[in-house]
């Protein structure tokens, strides 16, 4: 689901969100951005819907599908408040949220917000700590690098503690899936690259790590095209209906427990109608069904 630009609005998004519930999709999810700073309005310009309060709303208007965040940007917020908000909608939604979480690229935004760009990783991990924490017990205390507090009241405690989807494709990226996620979510990459680079990179990381190999839960950039595209080059999720519909079997034989179909084109120039958007979706929406069904 888009929740940006001039075209965006509450219609738009309950559109969305009744789209991929009647079309019997398993989940939808949008973005985060907090400052909209030139860096950031390149690629995803303002209006900006908050991710948080979107999917609260939403979630009252939903009853099956899955909701969730593709990525929040973990440092923009106060771990204790991302937790809250975050238990807060699963309860909403009856245990229905994922969130996925990263930590993303604007300079500009992170000044903007006074936060420390060279820090993100390290306040991500430890945000994280702090959220899952926050999740499972109904008092916590905290003496780290970015925050501390002592006997914090956490609930209400979510319904289900939400899954942590890790984004992604650094080394530190996939270290992190590995420590704190229940999936890895990287995107726009080449299918070769999830078999021959990522997957075995996740592997090895959970075993240095000894810890499980987290779900494999990509996200793909959706771009059908007439005419073939070079498989050695193409990303994922991009060429014609056959090659795409490839792309799917293949990361299903690669273990991808869900697989995220990004519609939006990667900069505003290139906008499409929802309407162009859901046709794409519709045309691999029965090949979906059929995937899942195996």
């Amino acid at each position: 689901m888009l929740n940006f630009g001039p075209e965006t609005d509450p219609s738009t998004l309950l559109g969305w969100a009744r789209y991929a519930e009647e079309r019997r999709f398993g989940f939808a999810m949008i973005s985060d951005h907090m400052a909209i700073t030139p860096d950031v309005a390149e690629q995803y310009p303002a209006p900006f819907y908050d991710p948080f309060t979107t999917l609260a709303w939403l979630s009252g208007l939903t009853e099956r599908i899955e909701l969730g965040t593709t990525v929040a940007i973990v440092p923009y917020r106060h771990p204790l408040h991302t937790a809250r908000v975050a238990a807060n909608i699963d309860r909403f939604s009856g245990g229905r949220l994922i969130l996925g979480v990263g930590v993303s690229w604007p300079r500009q935004e992170y000044a903007a917000l006074g936060l420390p760009f060279h820090r993100r990783g390290a306040m991500t991990d430890e945000y994280l700590e702090v959220i899952i924490r926050s999740w499972t017990a109904e008092t916590i205390s905290h003496s780290g690098s970015f925050v501390s507090f002592e006997d914090v009241a956490t609930g209400p405690l979510p319904v289900r503690r939400p899954p942590i989807w890790v984004g992604g494709a650094s080394s530190a990226a996939i270290r992190r899936a590995v420590r704190f996620g229940d999936a890895w979510h990287p995107l726009n990459q080449r299918l070769s690259w999830f078999r021959d680079e990522g997957l075995p990179a996740l592997q090895h990381a959970a075993e240095t790590a000894e810890r499980a190999v987290p779900a494999f839960a990509p996200r793909l950039p959706l771009r059908l095209t007439e005419t073939s595209l070079d498989d050695r080059s193409r990303l994922a999720g991009q060429g014609t209906l056959d090659q795409v519909r490839r792309d799917l079997d293949d990361l299903a034989d690669l273990g991808a427990t869900h697989v995220l179909l990004d519609t939006y084109p990667g900069s505003p120039s290139e906008f499409r109608p929802p309407a162009v958007d859901q046709r794409m979706l519709d045309a691999l929406a029965d090949h979906i069904s059929t995937i899942t069904a195996e």
